[in-house]
């Protein structure tokens, strides 16, 4: 795994589902990193650091994803694109 990205790896002790999300990483007005799924509404999260937000925001994927296998629903299709202004 690379600091770059974090495809294909999963938390030591952990199982892969073998689902891929987009993450979107940017600081937060507290001096922390804000993580943002924009796939999932409402998925975000945030950490003291880049390697502590990309754990914490696992972890809030874990349970969007486990509170959508409970109700029976899926998730949205939600487009993202690139916009050059």
């Amino acid at each position: 795994m690379t600091d770059s990205d974090t495809f294909g790896a999963s938390a030591a002790g952990l199982p892969s589902r073998g689902v891929t999300v987009r993450v979107v990483l940017y600081p937060g007005e507290d001096g922390h990193v804000v993580a943002e799924c924009p796939e999932l509404p409402g998925c975000m999260s945030q950490g003291r650091d880049r390697s502590d937000a990309l754990a914490n925001i696992r972890e809030a994927v874990e349970g969007w994803l486990d509170v959508e296998a409970a109700s029976g629903t899926s998730r949205r299709t939600v487009e993202i694109v690139e916009l050059a202004v």
